[in-house]
């Protein structure tokens, strides 16, 4: 499992046009999952984003985690993120998972982090989203289990 995580002080998601995700300050994460993820793994990336301290304490020191920032996650589905570029110039797709293993491992995700208290918004699996979002820092980082 992949998770490209940003900081935001805001983001949001829509499709067709019409907002179904959006957050203050907080984590915009792009959920890719590939054929040999399980839930266990999923219960761990979430866990990690929790507490991965990459907001800044009062001395602008990123030490402060999601968690204690009490910020809010925007949680997206993204295959695109086995894409393989090995060869040619159109990326292959044969490490993501098919959606019927991948949206419930990407929902177990979001789940694990509404369980410990952390208010989160989700995209829509398989739809086409336009994904808005102002990144905060910029603050950038992969996470991959």
């Amino acid at each position: 499992m992949r998770a490209l995580v940003q900081r935001v002080t805001e983001a949001s998601v829509s499709v067709d046009g019409q907002v179904v995700g959006a957050i203050g300050s907080g984590i915009c994460v792009l959920v890719g999952v590939t054929h040999d993820d399980t839930a266990e793994i999923a219960r761990k990336v979430a866990a990690k984003l929790r507490g991965l301290r990459i907001f800044d304490d009062d001395n602008g020191v990123m030490n402060v985690s999601l968690e204690d920032s009490g910020g809010s996650a925007l949680v997206i589905s993204q295959f695109t993120l086995y894409g393989s570029m090995e060869r040619g110039r159109r990326p292959s797709w044969v490490a993501a998972a098919p959606g019927q293993l991948a949206e419930p491992l990407v929902e177990a995700v979001a789940g694990e982090l509404e369980s410990c208290g952390i208010a989160v918004q989700r995209g829509v699996f398989g739809a086409d989203m336009l994904v808005s979002l102002v990144n905060d820092g910029p603050v950038t980082v992969m996470i991959e289990m």
